[in-house]
């Protein structure tokens, strides 16, 4: 039954972003990473609370790992921005979005965490194809392949005349790594 909770909240935001994004990948990318650093923020702080109420040490790696994957998404947001420049009212869809998932997702990380990183690992499965829908229309030339933000050849330490497909190509990769965590913290 959770299974079945976590795969269709993963359906329903997919067809969501399918019906208000298409194709336009670059300002897809911006919604769904805000959204994105939600579930690591969310987890990391609720993981630090419970450590303060058992007074435990315990906890410091869980919370460490899920707050740098937090970052790691913010991270994504940034680089995106730089790309798809989205307009006012992308950025209202974005503060809404953010607020409504962060609610969302506190209350089933409340209710069963287990399920919550479940959920989070489908989402990051999602986004893995999503990047390979992206990074497919950038190398047929449907979409035109920029050069990479300064700020992500920085943080990825990537060489200087890097591309849009090779940022997509790291950001894939985070993704990738992310689903993994989520699903080892579901089971």
């Amino acid at each position: 039954m959770k299974d079945i909770f976590a795969k269709s909240m993963t359906k329903f935001f997919r067809f969501m972003a399918d019906t208000f994004f298409a194709k336009r990948y670059g300002h897809r990318a911006v919604v769904l990473e805000t959204v994105a650093g939600v579930p690591g923020w969310v987890a990391g702080s609720l993981l630090h609370l419970k450590s303060l109420r058992k007074m435990r040490t315990g906890y410091g790696p869980a919370i460490r790992e899920m707050l740098a994957e937090a970052e790691n998404e913010r991270m994504h947001l940034m680089f995106f921005i730089e790309i798809a420049q989205p307009n006012w009212f992308e950025r209202l869809l974005v503060l809404f979005a953010q607020m409504l998932f962060m609610t969302f997702y506190f209350v089933v990380y409340v209710i069963d965490f287990k399920t919550a990183h479940r959920m989070i690992h489908y989402f990051e499965e999602e986004a893995v194809r999503s990047y390979t829908d992206y990074l497919g229309m950038v190398e047929r030339g449907e979409v035109e392949n920029l050069p990479a933000p300064q700020l992500a050849i920085e943080y990825y330490d990537m060489r200087k005349s890097a591309k849009l497909s090779d940022l997509i190509k790291k950001v894939r990769a985070d993704e990738e790594k992310h689903s993994k965590i989520n699903m080892e913290y579901s089971l």
